[in-house]
């Protein structure tokens, strides 16, 4: 029986990659669904219950199986699956898996080939490593967090993006595929400690970078990037309805004022802070004239960097979405497909499927 045979997830990129969730929330979970829609051969180590926050996406592709973890036959089920297995992905605090005799040391002293993947908030290590925390708090000590929001108003979370997603789930894919690349190498798996304030910072570089040098301001009031510019950032339209406008470089500003009659005055002054707030009121009411779909035919497609602002439940029929087809129909619901795109080896929805058959199957098939 072939790797790929057994591999439950079809033709991926990642097939034949054996990995073991421990089941968590957040970071963790959509991790996994990442390395499933590639190919990967995911089973999750579930609780009677479950993680408490179902959801049928973000669990797709998965072979789940309920265990006892505090149990003798729960951890014998897990030390013999993890045999099997190429990568752990855990988001327990600190210490919680070594309790369990499930930590590294144990597992990769079993299976040295193992990368023991750990996602975490505040990190594995640092004074709050084992505290509880959840997207805000981690974001709020990058620097993220501070600049997001109304001047005078409390910051405002950008939903858990940043910190879960962004700096949490992405990080820990990054380190996965690459300590699966230095095993090539060496044949040896290794711990990753992939914390959700480390991720948030890393993306937080370019600001960081361009702020010693004056070229950005953090401050809410003058913050390019951050809606104070009236050149970035959203409009009510006649309807109700929001419409988002980005052109940075001037070239792109004047085309936008020109299609929209706005004075030429607000290019002329495009980069005076203080004249901000009286271009964003003239904006404001230029945009009220119009509803956001009149707005759409004149701009979009051209180069005066616009977007409808579109709620979750209209984004699948956007034209362009639904070019590329970013979502797919799956059980019965739209999902958004596999991320990202391979020419030869496209990605998949996989199954669900049991999660005891498919640990039989791993050790019918063990590797060396």
């Amino acid at each position: 029986m072939t790797n790929d045979a057994l591999s439950g997830a079809g033709t991926g990129p990642l097939a034949g990659l054996r990995v073991v969730e421990f089941v968590s929330i957040g970071p963790g979970p959509h991790c996994a669904m990442l390395l499933s829609d590639l190919g990967a051969d995911v089973v999750r180590i579930d609780r009677e219950g479950g993680n408490g926050w179902e959801n049928p996406v973000v669990d797709r592709g998965r072979a789940t199986v309920a265990v006892d973890l505090r149990s003798d036959a729960g951890r014998d089920y897990c030390l013999d699956i993890a045999d099997s297995a190429d990568v752990i992905i855990e988001g327990f605090r600190p210490g919680v898996m070594e309790r369990l005799g499930l930590g590294p040391d144990v597992l990769l002293t079993r299976n040295p080939r193992l990368v023991f993947g750990r996602i975490t908030g505040w990190g594995q290590t640092g004074p709050l490593a084992k505290s509880a925390g959840h997207d805000i708090n981690y974001i709020a000590l990058t620097g993220a967090l501070a600049a997001m929001g109304r001047p005078g108003e409390p910051a405002q979370p950008p939903l858990n993006l940043v910190g879960d997603f962004g700096g949490g789930s992405m990080l820990l894919a990054f380190g996965i595929m690459a300590a699966l690349w230095e095993r090539e190498r060496s044949g040896k798996g290794q711990v990753i400690d992939a914390a959700i304030v480390d991720g948030t910072s890393s993306l937080m570089s370019m600001f960081a970078g361009l702020l010693p040098r004056g070229a950005i301001s953090m401050e809410r009031d003058t913050n390019l990037l951050g809606g104070a510019a009236p050149f970035y950032r959203n409009y009510i339209c006649a309807d109700g309805k929001e419409i988002s406008i980005g052109p940075i470089e001037p070239h792109f500003y004047g085309q936008m004022l020109d299609l929209i009659g706005a004075p030429s005055r607000l290019l002329d002054e495009q980069r005076d802070a203080s004249r901000w707030p009286d271009h964003c009121a003239t904006l404001e009411s230029i945009f009220r004239g119009r509803t956001a779909s009149e707005w759409a035919t004149l701009l979009e497609g051209t180069d005066a960097c616009f977007a409808p602002v579109v709620p979750l439940s209209e984004a699948a029929s956007h034209p362009h979405m639904a070019a590329r087809g970013v979502y797919v129909m799956h059980d019965g619901m739209e999902q958004v497909a596999p991320v990202p795109r391979f020419s030869r080896t496209p990605g998949a929805i996989g199954p669900a499927r049991d999660g005891a058959a498919v640990a039989a199957e791993w050790k019918a098939d063990k590797r060396d």
